[in-house]
């Protein structure tokens, strides 16, 4: 297909996508003046905090839900719904002050009674991924009506900025009963309205929120477009106001369109691949059973050839949790050229003599395909017979939890402290350990680096665990994303920090 051609392509779904922007029902005054209009790669999955476990799901959580903390663009922990807070001298009792006067959408007024029932059900409901992020939460007690005291098992370094994330969101617990995620209500600046799966999320404007007059948009729609060019084309075309995730391939085009304005800023996470260990028959494969296999299959890629052919050069090629900005990147564990002769020998030490059929899901967007593709042809020369799975990615973390994948090609978006890059996905029972990776010394490294507030002293607990995991192989590590986002040149006021969150506070339409 010829540049003419994707170029009809591309605008011929930017009509479509125009059509159904129509049916939710716009007039030409409110597209102009106050709704905004953000593109999606995916479309989130619950929208429960204690349940939910997407990126594009905790973007809309920025406008749902208040947290009890958030992060600076410098990454420093500021007060949400806490306005002070302090350490007992053991270390074991954190006492959080509340803000007065802060209202649910449903009216209900948020107290220390509601902060501790939420805290209580992000730690306890069964289906709960907060519940390894607060699992050094003994008990939560009401001191006054705008005081909680947080009782610790044991020093927790990471607590304050688990609560800066959805373990830290508040809900109204009258909504506790019934189903949370169908019609979340929270402390937001915008309240739920409406949701279409795949297609759009629809918050309109609390007006009784704390820090209304900082939100001068009546209405936000979250649209889900996993095609990339589509998203761009419906930015261009102005049915869009800003879109995350630029594509790499993308970014020049965008950068020289004066209509445009592009946003740049590195990431704190990775992206790579959750491989199946133990959970369920799935795992009971040679690649499963033996790090030899998967060490092999890692051999084989050549990660500087897929940021190059994938990604133009912009992202950075990994081996390892953290990005390289963190304090606990270790520099002796680089990227490490591709192998092939040596992820041959690594199978024939393992037994496997003929080529080895795997499955990888993958997301139904053209930058997955292409990566997943270049993938697969890397490995079969090593001795994999590797097809690919595509599916909508809410699906695909579906079936990535109930263990129906040998690898799933995710990623995370990472968290400010480095507890939250590993111990959701590294440890036993983690929140986030889909192939249900299980070491007792890495369990024992990372509990014990989370009662450690010195850098220094963390980072040799991390750098033993990592050790570790880096030969056992529970993730595949790839490449570190940095984050491209776009808006209209006619948005001002939004702000990207490292996290990746669309902050909607200040921003305006010019």
């Amino acid at each position: 297909m010829n540049m003419s051609s994707l170029s009809r392509v591309a605008l011929g779904a930017a009509a479509t996508f125009a059509l159904l922007v129509g049916s939710a029902a716009l007039t030409p005054s409110q597209a102009q003046q106050s709704v905004l209009r953000i593109g999606l790669q995916e479309d989130p999955d619950m929208l429960d905090p204690h349940r939910a476990r997407t990126f594009v799901g905790r973007i809309v959580f920025k406008g749902l839900c208040d947290k009890l903390f958030d992060a600076s663009a410098d990454l420093q922990l500021i007060p949400r719904l806490a306005t002070e807070w302090g350490f007992s001298a053991d270390g074991l009792t954190a006492t959080i002050k509340l803000r007065a006067g802060v209202k649910f959408h449903d009216g209900t007024a948020f107290d220390a009674a509601s902060a501790k029932a939420n805290l209580d059900r992000a730690r306890t409901l069964p289906e709960s991924l907060r519940r390894s992020e607060l699992a050094t939460v003994d008990s939560v007690e009401v001191i006054d009506p705008l005081t909680i005291a947080i009782k610790l098992k044991q020093r927790d370094a990471t607590l304050l900025s688990q609560l800066a994330d959805r373990a830290g969101m508040m809900l109204s617990p009258a909504t506790f009963a019934g189903d949370v995620g169908a019609r979340p209500v929270c402390t937001g600046p915008y309240r739920f309205v409406e949701r279409v799966q795949n297609d759009r999320i629809v918050l309109e404007k609390f007006a009784d929120h704390w820090e209304a007059a900082n939100y001068s948009f009546d209405r936000v729609i979250y649209r889900s477009i996993p095609d990339t060019t589509v998203r761009l084309a419906n930015l261009r075309s102005g049915e869009l106001d800003m879109i995350e995730r630029l594509a790499a391939t993308d970014v020049k085009s965008a950068q020289a369109d004066r209509s445009l304005r592009v946003i740049f800023t590195p990431g704190l996470g990775y992206q790579g691949a959750t491989l199946n260990l133990n959970n369920g028959d799935a795992a009971n494969t040679p690649f499963g059973k033996d790090k030899r296999v998967r060490q092999a299959f890692s051999w084989a890629i050549d990660r500087a050839v897929l940021n190059q052919v994938v990604f133009e050069g912009t992202h950075t090629p990994t081996m390892q949790a953290f990005p390289p900005s963190s304090p606990y990147f270790r520099k002796d564990l680089p990227a490490t050229p591709r192998d092939v002769a040596k992820a041959r020998a690594l199978l024939r030490e393992a037994g496997v003599t003929t080529p080895l059929k795997l499955e990888m899901m993958i997301t139904n967007n053209p930058v997955d395909a292409q990566l997943g593709q270049m993938i697969q042809a890397m490995v079969q020369e090593a001795g994999f017979d590797l097809s690919l799975r595509s599916m909508e990615f809410a699906t695909q973390l579906r079936d990535q939890q109930q263990g129906r994948f040998q690898i799933s090609r995710v990623g995370w978006s990472g968290r400010i402290d480095p507890d939250g890059n590993v111990h959701p996905f590294w440890t036993t029972g983690g929140g986030q350990n889909d192939g249900k990776y299980s070491n007792p010394e890495v369990d024992r490294l990372l509990n014990a680096a989370r009662a450690v507030y010195a850098p220094e002293e963390r980072k040799k607990l991390y750098d033993a665990a990592q050790t570790i995991a880096n030969d056992e192989m529970p993730v595949l590590y790839l490449y570190n994303q940095p984050w491209y986002y776009a808006t209209s040149a006619r948005i001002s006021g939004f702000q990207l920090h490292p996290d990746g969150m669309i902050r909607l506070a200040g921003m305006k339409r010019q």
